[in-house]
């Protein structure tokens, strides 16, 4: 498939896409704004799009390319909800379709633009470097689309998600756009996952069924992200909330540690990543152009989906109403099987249920206490100062809770077995805890699936598999218990829902523990990787209680656990596994953001009540700065900041509206900043509205990025304004917060508001504005060169100039 590079028409061509790569990543950080964004890398996009045009102007496909520079606003309930507001921001829109034109369009959407200071390799240069490639083989193809395909090269998804919004409401394609397919990263390399898909439309789920060749793809990843456990977001969200269009989500999720690090380089994607990436894409995309269910995608809307994967190699996919008939088969064969042991000849008068009610609460105990012990230790770690140990030695976390809560559980049964069942190596008893687990496991099915969840396939499997296996097994377990032919046997019934469990813990684990690394410093880290860890134990021995009471003895496994647990313990305790890593083969930096900043603050006269500058620091993580005050004495807690709750979010220059995630920050005082373009703000108009409240218009010249923030006081409210839909949304404690950017030669922004004042009060609302230089000379100073020389290699220090000028009214 054109691995040397030459020309293959109609293939995915692995080498030129690894150029692509490189070429957009040579530039550097693209921020929204930067010459390395608007010119840079949209000229180089421009040409390789015009060189498949003129390639393919002989074939049976016809190209347009359109650069779009919208200008929109709209609100969004993420990170507790704020406004966006973007002007001139780059779209490059490609259209290829039959000679004669096509009446219905299918959506492929990436990003080219990045956060400040990372080249943002995988997220997204290798996506739109792949679409390139797509884009190439399907314009070349010999036979000519059903249906036309949009790619979209969008140049600001950084800025949460602005130039996707700019697309689907406002550019004239986007109305015969059927579906799409959306290329995102959340870690760098890996295999791409399927982890949203919908609304509804199950035919899309079936389409990336039958074409995708290296499938992967779970609901479980879909219903956990939009849960909106994970703090991210993607433009699968502007797509179906304000097109109403349906859409596949793909990320490459593996090394979450260097996601929107300095890290994230060419070098570090696999080429089998990208080859897989290219192939699934290019043969999704190519079977949906020749759908005909893309034509009228209305008629097959409803319904979900039930779809996951066995290890990459198939994926299983079903109507989620299917499911539910399945789960509900399964349940009630489980509760059929356990009447049938109720009413045995033994069993009669209530006596097996009895024992089954003793065992199910003795097992419930046994997790409940397992998991408060193991959250103990994990307070203990806390206390001791070395959270995050595991963020550099993951598997140092198995070895400390892992072996705590199997060894607590282990425990708990066998005092069980030998001082509340006087006896040792029962087979009755065995036979009575598998039941419990089968009946815990069947409980939550029942209720998943009444939650309508599609994740109760999980249990579903757990519940059949081990049921169908006991069945298959019972003369064998009967007349020999523990022998090792029936725990072959058993093990060998277990082995698919077992190994497909276990590879979501691997995912699970995959996503959340690089995002403890960036989840701020208010959230313990090792209650939730304790917690994990805990659940996972529990869910993984479940069905291998039943052996506690078929062995003799457990005291040579619980001396085992035990000494695990000791000595991992004494290498936390003693500091000797250390967070972070700054190995160039396998970083786990620290993130801290340090912002160059001078503080103006006004008031009711205009007059400067305050000023200052300083170096604005902020630790993503629950570490905070105890293990950067050693390598830099002066970043300590002797100028650690507190909240000004009378100013708004608390008188610093919040980039996005995070400061709930990230309470503790320091302030170094230093010289003040002196931008080249600093941001110009005045005050327009100020007028009293016939139905009584007061309008202020204001005007803002500055730099591609800024916040707005707005804190009404008591006894005044905001009652509209001049963003999304006119009502302001998404009041954050009493404050409102604005995300502006813009583009190139983008004019001032105008904006205004209506506040209505109920009763008499010291100003009627506190406004500021905070600018943020992120790239060029702006965008550093020599305080900032010289503190980021000082820090440690195991840390990712991202640094920009801002100002922050508030006013009250």
């Amino acid at each position: 498939q054109c691995i040397n590079g030459t020309r293959n028409h109609g293939y995915f061509r692995i080498m030129h896409t690894i150029r692509h790569l490189e070429q957009i990543t040579s530039v550097g950080p693209r921020p929204v704004g930067s010459p390395e964004n608007e010119v840079l890398t949209v000229g180089y996009l421009l040409e390789q799009i015009e060189n498949i045009r003129v390639e393919t102007a002989a074939g049976h496909h016809q190209l347009t390319v359109d650069v779009q520079r919208p200008t929109g606003t709209f609100s969004i309930d993420f990170l507790g909800g704020f406004t966006s507001f973007y002007d001139r921001v780059t779209n490059i829109a490609v259209r290829l379709e039959p000679k004669g034109g096509a009446q219905h369009l299918m959506l492929a959407n990436c990003h080219f633009d990045t956060v400040a200071n990372s080249p943002g390799a995988s997220d997204d240069a290798v996506s739109c470097a792949v679409m390139l490639e797509v884009l190439h083989s399907l314009a070349n193809q010999s036979t000519p689309l059903h249906h036309g395909v949009v790619f979209l090269f969008n140049g600001a998804e950084e800025n949460i998600l602005q130039a996707s919004h700019g697309f689907i409401t406002q550019h004239p394609w986007a109305e015969q756009v059927r579906a799409f397919i959306n290329l995102e990263a959340a870690g760098v390399g890996g295999k791409e996952v399927v982890f949203q898909t919908g609304p509804e439309n199950p035919w899309l789920v079936q389409a990336y069924v039958h074409a995708a060749k290296h499938p992967f793809a779970s609901v479980v990843g879909q219903e956990v992200f939009q849960s909106g456990i994970i703090p991210s977001d993607t433009d699968f969200r502007i797509y179906r909330d304000f097109g109403n269009i349906p859409g596949i989500d793909l990320a490459f999720i593996e090394n979450g540690f260097i996601y929107h690090t300095k890290y994230d380089t060419s070098d570090r994607i696999l080429t089998d990543s990208i080859q897989r990436a290219g192939d699934n894409i290019l043969a999704v995309l190519r079977y949906l152009v020749t759908s005909e269910k893309l034509a009228d995608s209305s008629e097959y809307r409803h319904g979900n989906m039930v779809f996951f994967d066995l290890l990459g190699v198939v994926v299983v996919a079903y109507p989620a109403r299917v499911g539910t008939i399945l789960n509900y088969m399964v349940a009630a064969a489980t509760f059929l099987y356990l009447a049938k042991k109720a009413s045995l000849p033994g069993n009669r008068g209530g006596r097996y249920l009895r024992d089954l009610a003793y065992a199910t609460g003795i097992a419930v105990l046994s997790w409940f206490v397992t998991l408060m012990l193991v959250l103990i230790v994990a307070l203990l770690v806390t206390l001791l100062g070395r959270s995050m140990f595991w963020y550099n030695h993951f598997y140092a976390s198995i070895c400390l809770y892992g072996s705590a809560a199997m060894g607590k559980i282990i425990l708990i049964h066998t005092l069980a077995k030998n001082l509340y069942y006087g006896v040792s190596g029962d087979f009755i008893l065995g036979d009575l805890y598998f039941d419990v687990s089968l009946l815990l496991w069947c409980c939550s099915l029942v209720w998943l699936t009444q939650q309508g969840l599609c994740s109760a396939y999980v249990p579903m499997l757990m519940v059949a598999f081990p049921l169908a296996t006991k069945l298959l097994l019972a003369k064998e377990f009967k007349h020999r218990g523990a022998s090792l032919k029936y725990s072959v046997l058993y093990l060998l019934g277990l082995a698919l829902p077992y190994v497909h469990f276990m590879f979501l813990i691997w995912v699970v684990f995959e996503i959340f523990t690089p995002i403890m690394g960036r989840s701020g410093t208010e959230i313990p880290p090792e209650v939730v990787m304790a917690s994990l860890v805990t659940l996972a134990t529990i869910f993984i021995s479940s069905f291998f209680l039943h052996f506690i009471y078929l062995a003799r003895s457990t005291k040579w496994i619980l001396t085992g656990l035990g000494s695990v647990f000791i000595l991992t313990f004494l290498f936390v305790s003693c500091g000797l596994l250390f967070p972070y890593s700054g190995s160039p083969e396998s970083p786990r930096p620290k993130r801290v953001f340090l912002q160059h900043t001078t503080r103006t603050f006004h008031d009711l006269q205009g007059q400067v009540e305050s000023h200052d500058s300083g170096l604005w620091i902020n630790s993503f993580d629950f570490t905070c700065i105890q293990h950067v005050t050693p390598h830099i004495p002066e970043i300590n807690d002797s100028i650690r900041t507190s909240c000004r709750e009378d100013r708004p979010f608390c008188g610093y220059p919040w980039f996005l509206p995070v400061k709930f995630l990230s309470k503790k920050n320091w302030y170094l005082p230093a010289p003040e900043v002196s931008p080249g373009a600093p941001v110009e703000f005045s005050l327009l108009s100020r007028e009293e509205t016939r139905w009584g409240t007061v309008k202020m218009t204001f005007s803002v010249k500055g730099p591609s990025h800024m916040s707005l923030y707005l804190m009404p006081h008591r006894g005044a409210s905001l009652s509209t304004w001049s963003f999304g839909d006119g009502t302001p949304q998404f009041d954050l404690s009493g404050e409102y917060f604005v995300f502006y950017s813009h583009g190139l030669d983008a004019p001032t922004w105008i904006f205004w508001f209506e506040i209505q004042v109920y009763r008499n009060t010291d100003g009627m609302i506190s406004v500021a504005i905070s600018s943020h230089y992120f790239f060029g000379e702006d965008s550093r100073t020599a305080q900032l060169e010289e503190i980021l020389h000082r820090f440690p290699t195991w840390a990712f220090p991202s640094s920009w100039v801002s100002t922050y000028d508030m006013y009250r009214y």
